[in-house]
């Protein structure tokens, strides 16, 4: 089968970057692995780290760089908004309150997705709103898995527990009561990328007189459902 493109240098770039996808490379192997004239793989090796899609390991051997994993996540950030549209929509018709996906952002989450409660009293949180990772259900779940030195970090100040967060690792969903606003509860469950890193957390939200004191009871299993599908979607693309 041809793979060239009719342009030749993306073509020669491509064949370097799919010879280091199976590891390391001296400009030796670069070559052996191309075809490529070795003056051409070393300029194009170099180019490409020029660029942050190739790097050196310790050796100084040729791998792939930092840069595609940052476009990968961005990728796989698009289709996870995709995704998350009809997922939502179906939590919040499923348990009468609205839902939301968050995003963690440095010592904050930002509302990257919502689907409102059509009437009522309801608790709105519209899209690009930035809380505090210091409350609320979908905040314990951006916070449970994380390295142990950030997660000591993050609870300083925090209105949760480490002990509320190994409870929330066990059952594999969160609530809050209260937490983050007066009058507010929440039930929220992770969404995991292809590398089963946490990397969102869906969430049901509303008043307490609805969602009750114990809103795990009566949400959990739909919003665990929805994080669920949104995980499987993600591992599909990944």
């Amino acid at each position: 089968m041809d793979n060239s493109s009719g342009v030749g240098v993306l073509d020669k770039a491509a064949l370097v970057l799919s010879a280091l996808e199976s590891g390391p490379a001296t400009l030796a192997g670069l070559v052996a692995a191309t075809g490529l004239a070795r003056p051409t793989a070393h300029r194009l090796a170099v180019a490409l780290e020029h660029h942050r899609m190739v790097a050196r390991d310790m050796q100084g051997r040729f791998i792939l760089g930092p840069r595609l994993a940052e476009l990968a996540a961005a990728a796989g950030e698009d289709r996870l908004l995709a995704t998350a549209g009809p997922v939502l929509t179906h939590l919040r018709d499923m348990t009468g309150e609205s839902a939301q996906l968050y995003r963690r952002q440095g010592d904050m989450r930002i509302c990257v997705a919502a689907a409102e409660r059509l009437s009522g009293l309801r608790d709105t949180v519209p899209v690009g709103s930035t809380l505090t990772m210091k409350a609320g259900s979908s905040a314990q779940i951006l916070m449970a898995w994380e390295e142990p030195e950030r997660l000591h970090r993050g609870l300083q100040g925090a209105r949760f527990t480490a002990t509320a967060l190994s409870g929330v690792r066990r059952r594999g969903w969160a609530q809050s009561i209260g937490e983050r606003e007066p009058g507010v509860a929440s039930v929220s469950a992770p969404v995991r990328g292809p590398s089963n890193r946490v990397v969102a957390a869906v969430s049901v939200s509303g008043p307490i007189e609805r969602l009750s004191r114990h809103p795990g009871r009566m949400h959990a299993q739909a919003v665990i459902d929805a994080a669920g599908r949104l995980s499987e979607a993600l591992r599909r693309s990944g």
